[in-house]
């Protein structure tokens, strides 16, 4: 068994207040928090600082922890949580982002199934195929390289492996890249290692926090997701399209 926390923040730099944006008649929070519900989880909690998204979160049921306001990221507010809870080094806990109102639940506990069936691994993820050349070259697009194992090599904004002889137009030759999804699952233990770490000089340059474990040793595996969830929500423009999968994959949904 496993434990799901979502770390929720109000200040978000592009979209201030997300957490508590409605979305098909309720809080995008509500909505990750019922996803994360239908896994059966044996805890699901929500981290935050704020007390707006307290209240609210407290206001459909869900269990709250208040962590400290200084936080640079979910894990740091996650590995606030364990320290809080007092969690055994071996728990498993999946990081299920507040802005991912459309990740299936299946995800959810395929990460974590992952996980716990590697005992040697630190955290797992998971990533889809890459589709066409245009999420290829997106920078907002954060792909994952990966050895014959399944452990994960390099991450990176930029199209990686690059192609030498250059990507077809129709996007064939994209088979050795895959697109990483926001969803981990980590050990305790590692956890708390990797919220003590400083932050390693990659991961400064591509602002992408799993690179510091990489560059500290850690093992990350990579899963093929079993399917491709939908859109997450970063901007205003991004809503739309988040409701619009949220309406096609309402019966997956735990009120």
């Amino acid at each position: 068994m496993f434990k799901i926390v979502i770390p929720a923040r109000y200040a978000s730099t592009r979209l201030p207040g997300k957490p508590l944006i409605e979305m098909a008649g309720k809080p995008m929070l509500q909505w990750v928090y019922g996803r994360a519900l239908a896994c059966q989880a044996r805890e699901v909690l929500i981290a935050t600082d704020d007390e707006r998204i307290e209240r609210v979160a407290r206001q459909f049921g869900a269990e709250v922890v208040m962590t400290a306001v200084d936080h640079v990221s979910g894990t740091d507010r996650i590995a606030e949580v364990a320290n809080l809870r007092g969690w055994a080094d071996d728990e498993v806990v999946v990081n299920l982002q507040g802005d991912e109102p459309s990740m299936p639940a299946e995800l959810i506990s395929q990460v974590a199934q992952l996980l716990l069936a590697d005992p040697e691994a630190d955290i797992a993820t998971l990533a889809t195929p890459i589709r066409d050349r245009e999420e290829y070259f997106d920078p907002n697009a954060v792909k994952v390289v990966t050895d014959g194992s399944g452990r994960a090599l390099y991450f990176s904004r930029a199209p990686i492996p690059w192609i030498r002889d250059g990507v077809a137009e129709e996007g064939r030759d994209l088979g050795l890249a895959r697109r990483h999804l926001g969803l981990y699952a980590y050990r305790v233990a590692s956890l708390r290692r990797l919220s003590s770490l400083p932050p390693a000089p990659m991961e400064q340059a591509e602002k992408l926090e799993q690179l510091r474990a990489l560059f500290n040793g850690m093992k990350i595996l990579v899963g093929e997701a079993a399917r491709r969830p939908g859109p997450d929500v970063n901007t205003l423009a991004d809503l739309a399209g988040a409701e619009a999968a949220l309406k096609e994959d309402l019966p997956s949904v735990c009120d």
